[in-house]
């Protein structure tokens, strides 16, 4: 058994509670913290912003890439195709774009996929049957499931492979399992009469990926015939809509608070619209932090994203483990002013223990200059 060494000490300026009335003198506050959140901390006081850098040299630095300037690479035929932005050995991020019916099915005997649609609807063929998707749907396609998108209007999608694993949901702890979102309002597809109506008795191929390998299978019918099923795998959707985040009015939650889906080697958390904390003497913004067992990855859907200038949806922001990040000055000082009251922005965060890689298309479309967005 392991057990942290924790003597909780105090030293110099501090505030007794953490993100909550921080001394005058060094307001901007880091949290140096480990196993994401929920292990061992400390609060340390500066009397100057931790990202004040003026210089920045290597490979390790926050970057930002623009997926919506990936254009013609990201619509494929086969999602399988559809371009990596970011990976490691647990762990695929991709970006697709689906304008056309897939004509042949996917397989992903790696591990299972988590999509998230970005723009778009369509119509969603599986295994399990037949169910519509539509913007801000978070689709879990088990392992080895066998599906294909008709879409009714162009879909942009997301997609995070966990690679030989599976999407389970987290923990609630004493908020309940009805916290957050109820499990009552997880969708999953029916044999209705769209499904058995696609059934044909044509050629069909199936799109095989295993050992990030592609293999072909033909068959003379197609091969979604199922007439009925049962037992407790099957493929699910939620969206983001239907996410009631955790809140304190005063305290400023954690990421992990707004837990979403995990893996074994990854979380997956959901920052929706939510009242901004109105205690006089609460953090209003992220804090800044150095969590230092996680790379972070923030897709940006919609709204107004309080913490970042120039940021826009459609785009990401990689973090890489190592380093101190948190808000903008200008969104720190706003914070400080208590200008707003409410937040509007949606993003899907990634949180990875290992590693994550840039790939050619990220470095294709990063703006080289965001490592020094923080300038004051």
């Amino acid at each position: 058994m392991r057990n942290p060494a924790r003597f909780p000490l105090k030293e110099g300026l501090h505030s007794r509670q953490a993100h909550a009335d921080l001394p005058e003198q060094a307001i901007y506050e880091r949290e140096v913290g480990r196993e994401g959140f929920f292990g061992p901390a400390s609060h340390i006081h500066h009397k100057h912003p931790p990202t004040g850098w003026v210089e920045w040299e290597g490979e390790l630095r926050p970057r930002a890439m623009d997926l919506n300037q990936l254009n013609e690479l990201a619509m494929a035929r086969s999602p399988f195709s559809a371009p990596v932005i970011l990976h490691n050995a647990h762990c695929q991020y991709r970006f697709w774009h689906c304008n056309e019916p897939m004509t042949e099915l996917a397989r992903n005997a790696d591990g299972d996929d988590l999509l998230f649609v970005h723009r778009g609807q369509g119509e969603l063929f599986c295994d399990y049957g037949h169910m519509s998707v539509s913007e801000g749907d978070y689709i879990v396609i088990p392992r080895a499931t066998m599906w294909r998108l008709t879409p009714e209007t162009p879909m942009q999608l997301l997609m995070i492979e966990a690679t030989d694993d599976s999407y389970q949901l987290p923990e609630k702890g004493m908020v309940g399992q009805h916290a957050v979102f109820d499990p009552a309002m997880l969708e999953y597809p029916r044999i209705n009469d769209t499904f058995l109506a696609q059934q044909d008795e044509n050629t069909w191929r199936v799109d095989v990926k295993r050992h990030q390998r592609l293999s072909r299978i033909t068959y003379p019918f197609n091969p979604l015939d199922a007439q009925g099923w049962h037992g407790d795998l099957t493929v699910m959707k939620i969206n983001w809509r239907d996410i009631r985040p955790l809140m304190s009015h005063r305290y400023h939650l954690p990421p992990s608070a707004h837990t979403t889906f995990v893996a074994k080697r990854f979380v997956i958390c959901t920052f929706v619209p939510r009242p901004i904390e109105s205690d006089p003497g609460a953090l209003k913004v992220p804090f800044y932090h150095s969590n230092d067992d996680f790379d972070e990855v923030l897709f940006y859907h919609a709204g107004d994203f309080f913490s970042r200038d120039n940021i826009e949806a459609g785009m990401v922001t990689f973090h890489p483990a190592g380093f101190t990040h948190g808000p903008h000055p200008k969104a720190f000082a706003a914070g400080q002013a208590h200008a707003k009251t409410f937040t509007d922005e949606v993003a899907v965060m990634l949180d990875t223990r290992d590693a994550l890689q840039a790939t050619a298309a990220a470095e294709s479309v990063e703006n080289p200059d965001y490592v020094y967005s923080w300038r004051g």
